[in-house]
Formats: C-alpha cells, structure tokens, sequence
C-alpha cells in the first residue's frame, strides 16, 4: 500500500512550495485578524472590520467605493458599510468624483490621516517584534528579500494600484 503525501509536509518540497505554504498560513482570515486587532488596539473608531478600508485608502488616496472593494478584496457593498461606519467616526469623508460628478470618492481626513499613521507605527512595531531575535544582517537581508519578491508577484500580476 503506498502512502499517501501530506500536502503540508514542506519538507522535501522546493522553495515555491515552501513560499506558497507560508504565504498560505499568512493570508489565513485567522492571521489578518489578530494583526489587525493589535493595529487597531486604542484607536477611536477603527475595528478589524474598517482597518482594510482605512489602509487601502491610505495607499490609494482619494478613489471611489467600488475601485477600493477591488482593490482590498472586500465587496462593494461591505466596503461602503464599513466607509459609513468610518465616516460616523470622522476618519473617511465623502466628496464628489472630479471624474464623475453623479459618483462620490472616499477620501481620509485629518483624524483618518492620523489614525493610519498609528495603524503604521504598530504594524511596524509588530514585524520588529517578529524578527526581534534574528541577527541585524538576516533580518535586513529577509527584508531586501521580501521587496524583491513582492516586485516580482506584482510584476507577474500586473499590479497598478500599491
């Protein structure tokens, strides 16, 4: 009887299985949720939910409902919820599409500006903890790494919008 292969034993797989497993493990809902949770810890008006919205405006500036839903992998309907729920807490404000004046754009305010900082600060806080005990040297080189490799799948996609 042969034995079956375990599709999680990376063991003898090559560097892209290895990466993809990780990548995996990363991207799980369980992952992004307690990240987010110490990102947002003691900010008013931002919870898990409205951290994507508030980050996304952050990296695309100024845009409509529906180019941020694609953007960050939310639904339409769902982003706008989460917009109102940020625009109750005065960190997102709605204005008219210089594009199309029949559509609106979200756009951050100043409170929503500052709220993305200190979401910036922790993240970064976060990853310094998570290499904390790696060598100064290993850990710059990972860093040099990752930028390469995020470039290259952004490449392979076709990726406008950072």
């Amino acid at each position: 009887m042969q034995k079956s292969r375990n599709i999680f034993d990376v063991t003898a797989a090559s560097p892209g299985d290895r990466v993809a497993d990780q990548l995996g493990r990363l991207l799980l809902r369980s992952t992004r949720q307690h990240l987010y949770q110490r990102l947002v810890d003691g900010i008013d008006g931002l919870d898990v939910t409205t951290y994507p919205v508030l980050s996304g405006l952050g990296r695309l500036g100024p845009t409509t409902a529906t180019h941020l839903a694609s953007v960050i992998g939310v639904d339409r309907s769902a982003t706008t919820r989460y917009a109102s729920k940020l625009e109750a807490s005065g960190l997102v404000h709605r204005t008219v599409d210089p594009g199309d004046a029949r559509a609106t754009q979200l756009a951050l305010t100043p409170a929503g500006m500052t709220a993305l900082a200190a979401t910036r600060r922790a993240l970064s806080s976060a990853m310094d903890d998570a290499l904390s005990d790696w060598p100064a040297a290993e850990a710059r080189a990972f860093a040099a790494a990752l930028e390469r490799f995020t470039k290259g799948l952004e490449d392979m996609s076709g990726a406008a919008d950072r």
